[in-house]
């Protein structure tokens, strides 16, 4: 095949002493393996994305000393002993033809534990630490561990560095007054605040040379009120272009911004546009980042001269053949990365090992493989939401013979009515993925068809998958059958019609999609990114430091007045995603969503929902609703396993079937997986 189908993302990048094979840069990720001795991990993991034909990778981030790592034990490159471990992954990136550079990051006051060091002594919102605020010497010595890590990095084999100066970390931490308040020669006036990364970057060039690569990882918009001027912005751009970096990348908002930059409700290429606006002020190339996770967009992006690369870092989680497959008009086979952030960055921040929901081989490359078995086997698979198809689809993959029974006219199961909340399409994305996989992988598939333990008994399967899912709970109120209740699933599936104001109860993750869902009438500012802007208050920085609107969020009408309720006394929404609960709850108060927690439900009627409060059922009160819906949990639908078991057919329960308090498709999907990789 040629490069016809995307020009633009598949044309080769002439940096001068090297070229790159084509405009895909697998950004940085955090996922783990970096802390410890995961080398040999770490290179089964980039080993595989240079298979795949990525032109350039970046590893996580590596601290150039103890003070600058993100937690303790974090992952360093400080020592040549450190650096000759790295070898190992150097030498399988580039035994497969690609090329790969280290990221070093020093996380400055971001940093999860007491040495953390700054330039003013002043804590972070996300972080229990107070920095100490370094000397002129002390500035000094950290500008020499950053030299020193890119001078270990090529020892260890690596074709360049990324040096971290974006997402408020250290560097970023020079260039704001609110987080700088010095007076010595890195503090004052910008000049003075953005000499530290000028002069990182030059001593670092000086350091290892002219043929290396040097990325410089500069935030674009700030997305904090008192972040950089776009004036000040380009300043320094171009003085890093002059110190000598070979590549600009761009980074997007603090860590403490509360503006959504990498989630699934985040439009498509939301941010292409700044690094567009930076491309008329340096020569150098520039890469763009942020919610680019199919070909078709990142080619539209290159194409239109927004960038000369584009940044994926959690597409290449979700699949390690998205350049290869892009590259043979496969564009239908890619694994799409959908952007929920509960695999990768909400193991992060929750201290474990990273992975991916569409695709949970990533960093588990050495341990979850699907081997092509030599005997064929037959398998009966009941239920087609995530845990029957990913269990269905390597079932088949290895080799067995698979038939997929689905009770409903199409699959997917609850995924059907996630891909219909404002902010969640991706998910129609996930459900094209298992239908192309289940045409090539040749299960055989059985809509509208509710088998029963007698048929799947009779048929005499070598095993039966149980994958059946959910069904709602009974929440047991008083009058839960009046013409005012109904049910989560007829409201989704839009059998229902829903007045104008609405009770929800229950406020989980299916509570919190339901009373986004009733919220939005019409397409989701997902997809109209002007409206989506407007929505967090994002402009352009030329109009306002750090691109943060002066009269903040703009949100539109709700549809709806929606009051969302629970029984336990927490904070709404406590089970939700560690990077993504905020920004639900953000959206559910914008459009003025009453919460109230601590609820006792005690009699549905034509005044509406009576509520009392407490264990003693006090402070009664009618809320007064066109309708009631019930999103009170589920109970697993297990009916089949029994008769199976007593049959002598080994049945295996997972997904929905096998635990329900919460819908969960990365435990699905890993089930699924794990189960058709052992069976």
């Amino acid at each position: 095949m040629t490069d016809t189908h995307y020009p633009h993302l598949l044309a080769p990048l002439d940096l001068g002493f090297t070229t790159l094979k084509n405009r895909v840069l697998m950004g940085s990720m955090h996922t783990g393996l970096e802390d410890g001795n995961k080398h040999q991990r770490l290179a089964a993991y980039f080993a595989e994305r240079a298979r795949g034909g990525v032109g350039l990778i970046v590893t996580g981030g590596y601290a150039p000393n103890r003070a600058g790592g993100v937690k303790p034990f974090a992952g360093k490159l400080t020592t040549r002993a450190e650096a000759v471990k790295h070898q190992r992954i150097t030498k399988a990136v580039h035994a497969e033809d690609g090329k790969i550079a280290l990221q070093i990051l020093h996380a400055g006051r971001y940093a999860y534990h007491p040495l953390s060091v700054a330039p003013s002594r002043i804590r972070s919102p996300i972080t229990p630490f107070t920095p100490r605020a370094l000397s002129s010497a002390g500035v000094e010595k950290q500008i020499q561990a950053f030299v020193r890590c890119a001078q270990l990095a090529r020892d260890a084999g690596y074709d360049g560095v990324e040096i971290m100066g974006s997402e408020g970390y250290f560097i970023n931490e020079f260039l704001v007054t609110h987080t700088n308040l010095r007076t010595d020669k890195w503090g004052g006036d910008y000049s003075q605040r953005m000499r530290l990364p000028i002069e990182i970057v030059e001593r670092t060039r000086d350091a290892v040379g002219d043929d290396f690569i040097i990325i410089y990882r500069l935030s674009m918009i700030d997305l904090i009120p008192q972040g950089n001027s776009w004036d000040e912005t380009v300043l320094l751009a171009r003085a890093i272009e002059g110190a000598g970096a070979t590549i600009i990348n761009t980074g997007i908002g603090w860590h403490e911004a509360r503006v959504p930059t990498i989630a699934t409700s985040v439009p498509r290429g939301a941010f292409a546009w700044v690094t567009k606006k930076m491309k008329q002020e340096v020569t150098i190339p520039l890469v763009t980042s942020n919610r680019i996770n199919l070909p078709a967009t990142a080619e539209q992006i290159l194409s239109e001269g927004c960038a000369d690369m584009v940044s994926l870092a959690r597409p290449m989680l979700a699949d390690a053949q998205f350049v290869r497959k892009a590259r043979e008009g496969r564009a239908d086979e890619i694994n799409v990365c959908i952007a929920c952030n509960q695999a990768c960055l909400d193991h992060t921040f929750a201290n474990k090992m990273s992975t991916c929901l569409v695709n949970p081989r990533a960093c588990h490359e050495t341990e979850l493989n699907y081997v092509a078995t030599g005997t064929r086997r037959r398998f009966a698979v009941v239920g087609s939401g995530p845990a029957g198809l990913s269990t269905a689809v390597i079932l088949a993959e290895r080799g067995h013979e698979v038939d997929l029974f689905e009770a409903a006219a199409e699959i997917g199961g609850q995924l059907n009515m996630a891909k219909v909340i404002p902010g969640k399409e991706e998910f129609h994305e996930m459900l094209r993925y298992f239908k192309r996989q289940i045409e090539l992988q040749n299960v055989r598939m059985h809509l509208n068809k509710r088998i029963s333990a007698d048929e799947l008994i009779a048929r005499t399967y070598d095993g039966v998958v149980i994958a059946t899912g959910v069904v709602p709970r009974d929440p047991k109120i008083e009058g839960q059958d009046h013409p005012k209740v109904l049910n989560y699933i007829d409201v989704l599936s839009g059998r229902a019609s829903v007045g104008k104001r609405v009770a929800i109860v229950g406020a989980g993750g299916i509570g919190f999609d339901v009373a986004e869902f009733l919220l939005q009438d019409g397409e989701s500012p997902t997809l109209h990114l002007d409206e989506w802007l407007a929505e967090w208050g994002v402009v352009d920085p030329s109009v306002a430091r750090g691109g943060v609107a002066p009269g903040g969020m703009q949100p539109g009408m709700p549809a709806r007045a929606v009051t969302l309720l629970q029984r336990s006394t927490g904070k709404h929404g406590a089970g939700l995603g560690k990077t993504t609960g905020w920004i639900h709850r953000a959206t559910l108060r914008m459009k003025n969503v009453r919460m109230i927690s601590g609820v006792n439900y005690e009699r549905i009627a034509d005044e509406g929902l009576l509520i009392t409060y407490g264990k003693k059922h006090e402070n009664p009160s009618w809320i007064d609703v066109d309708n009631i819906v019930m999103c009170a949990g589920q109970r697993p639908l297990q009916e089949l396993q029994a008769p199976l078991e007593a049959a002598g057919i080994p049945a295996h329960v997972i997904g929905g079937a096998d635990v329900a308090t919460e819908l969960d498709a990365k435990r699905a999907i890993d089930q699924g997986c794990r189960l058709a990789a052992r069976l």
